[in-house]
């Protein structure tokens, strides 16, 4: 795939409107076989042409590469069930984010503009332009699957309409990784152990976690995580249970916190207009075999974060499956999975409180603060803030 960079300026933007009218045509005829050019002004109409035989073929951007999600779900759903489920009138080919040549931050940009026609967004990442989007996945509010279901129960409605009015993008799915958990090389008894500390972080607010325990947070892509890791740039890092297994991260760290700090969680968009230039009955199959995907990758979570901790751990359940590497069988794992605390969870409210909800308010603006409480934030007894 042709690495895309995309900066977006005003000047982009105002461009982009100009040129909208031939960017939906030309995007017609990419995902349309056989669809009319734009008719051009006084010209005679055109006849409608007869259904094309060749399949509609689709350009999807997943999520992390190298992990059970896109492994297990993504790329066999879009190769194979995809085809099936629409009868042959639909074929994609998917490729992750990370090895596309996207950065995390720009990927909703890009599907707004239409570079990424069908792409997955993580929250968390993207909040770096857009705060609010991070509310289904605020560091230490979830600590537990049932929670996180009731976060976005709450506001998936908020979710579609902000993505769609905001963004141009059609919400299909939201997905989550197994728990997020910490990693390090050193032994440690507990969260106030991390005091100075470098820690690999993947978001603002996993950052002002980690500064608001002493420890030093440092942004690092996933797929550098190991390679960090053993060259001592961090000597902890935050990633999901499995994740970590899957990636090696178990061969250069010793213990492994079991509280989930929080989920990765991601959006599955189309941008609007590759999503209404699909017929409507193909949209149909779509919707609903994307939120059957959402199920199944929401199930692997949950089932997910207790197998990772038993791979790390080298218990016998951990699936001989996941016991097999690109070069033969994996050594057990040996790590000490450190247990969440009483002093732990007191410590992950106080944070909650005190750093979590008044800076996410600070990044996000006044309104923010009343969106969160009247969507979730009474219900959890959670409450935001005022901005300071």
């Amino acid at each position: 795939m042709r690495v895309l960079r995309v900066a977006i300026g005003s000047a982009l933007r105002g461009a982009c409107r100009r040129l909208a009218p031939l960017l939906l045509g030309a995007l017609l005829a990419a995902i349309l076989p056989g669809a009319p050019a734009p008719a051009q002004e006084g010209a005679p109409a055109a006849t409608p042409p007869a259904p094309a035989a060749a399949p509609i073929r689709l350009q999807v951007v997943g999520g992390l590469a190298g992990v059970s999600q896109y492994a297990r779900f993504e790329e066999p759903f879009w190769t194979r069930r995809v085809p099936e489920a629409t009868g042959g009138q639909v074929v994609a080919d998917i490729a992750p984010f990370d090895r596309s040549g996207i950065r995390g931050p720009e990927a909703l940009r890009l599907l707004r503009l239409g570079v990424t026609p069908f792409g997955t967004v993580i929250l968390s990442v993207a909040a770096a332009e857009e705060p609010e989007l991070s509310s289904l996945d605020l560091p230490g509010v979830s600590p537990d699957m049932a929670t996180l279901r009731r976060v976005l129960t709450a506001q998936r409605g908020w979710l579609q309409a902000t993505l769609r009015e905001q963004h141009d993008t059609e919400l299909l799915g939201v997905y989550a990784y197994p728990a997020q958990v910490l990693f390090c090389a050193r032994p440690f008894a507990g969260l106030h152990d991390l005091r100075g500390r470098r820690v690999r972080s993947s978001s603002t607010a996993i950052s002002e976690w980690m500064a608001a325990l002493g420890a030093v947070p440092v942004v690092i892509p996933f797929a550098e995580i190991v390679p960090s890791v053993r060259a001592g740039v961090v000597e902890c890092a935050v990633t999901g249970t499995l994740s970590g297994w899957q990636i090696g991260l178990n061969e250069v760290t010793s213990h492994v916190h079991a509280m989930a700090l929080n989920w990765g969680v991601s959006i599955f968009g189309a941008n609007r207009a590759a999503w209404e230039a699909l017929p409507p009955a193909l949209r149909e199959v779509l919707r609903a075999e994307v939120a059957a995907l959402e199920t199944r990758i929401w199930d692997a979570a949950e089932a997910e974060t207790g197998i990772g901790l038993a791979c790390d751990a080298g218990r016998p359940e951990c699936p001989a499956e996941l016991m097999a590497g690109p070069a033969g069988p994996r050594a057990r794992g040996r790590m000490t999975v450190v247990q969440a605390t009483a002093a732990d969870d007191a410590l992950r409210r106080r944070l909650v409180r005190e750093v979590v909800m008044p800076r996410w308010v600070d990044r996000c603006g006044p309104g923010c603060a009343d969106g969160w409480n009247s969507r979730v934030g009474d219900e959890l007894r959670i409450p935001a803030p005022e901005p300071r």
